[in-house]
């Protein structure tokens, strides 16, 4: 909806033929994947100027935060958890776009401490940002649970640093081309994440009632 917006400002305002339009937009779209937030260095090739740039950029960029909302039923659900569980925002990317991102989506009361990476020496996978993260919520890597939809950063990162546990968030459920890193659990819903939580403790239960019969038998 976002480019489709900036697609209808090129051609009505600019006067771009559709077919220009769309050139454009996907030159934009290719240099908005990097999140720059300073449209003077998008160096956009082929655009007619960096004021056009900027506009592109900045049409793009209020829609697109118009439109990013938590969903009811994940609000719900992150209210619930954080009634038994510390919870956290880590994202990966720069200050500005990430912050602006999290502000519009008023994510903030649902989580008890948000990192952007860009703000951090290491990004996501470095096991410092999730060592980091730990020490903000008061307890030990062995204790935490990734949850993310992407294996090189979040999954990743989560095996890197040593945690208890990584929940791959994979919507679409296709089968990477890769085998590795291989996450914990994976599930197709954010949704999901409450029976995977409770699969770990019935888990965590077991083995401890396993060692306590094996320790009696001692």
């Amino acid at each position: 909806p976002c480019l489709i917006k900036v697609m209808n400002a090129l051609q009505s305002k600019h006067h771009c033929a559709e077919g220009e339009a769309r050139l454009i937009c996907d030159k934009v779209q290719a240099k908005l994947l990097k999140e720059c937030h300073d449209p003077a260095k998008m160096c956009i090739t082929d655009l007619a100027n960096r004021n056009l740039a900027a506009e592109c950029y900045f049409l793009w960029k209020t829609t697109r935060l118009q439109h990013l909302t938590l969903a009811e039923d994940t609000r719900g659900m992150l209210t619930e958890l954080r009634k038994g569980l510390r919870l956290l925002l880590l994202t990966n990317g720069d200050r500005q776009t990430q912050r602006e991102k999290i502000e519009a989506c008023a994510c903030q009361p649902y989580f008890d401490a948000i990192v952007v990476g860009g703000e951090q020496k290491e990004e996501k996978p470095a096991p410092s940002i999730f060592h980091y993260c730990c020490d903000l919520l008061g307890v030990q890597p062995a204790e935490c649970v990734m949850v993310g939809d992407s294996l090189d950063t979040d999954i990743q990162g989560g095996l890197n640093a040593g945690l208890k546990a990584t929940v791959w968030l994979n919507k679409t459920m296709a089968t990477p081309l890769d085998t590795s890193p291989v996450p914990h659990y994976i599930i197709s819903s954010v949704l999901d994440l409450p029976a995977v939580l409770q699969k770990m403790e019935h888990k965590i239960n077991a083995k401890l009632g396993t060692d306590h019969i094996a320790s009696s038998n001692e």
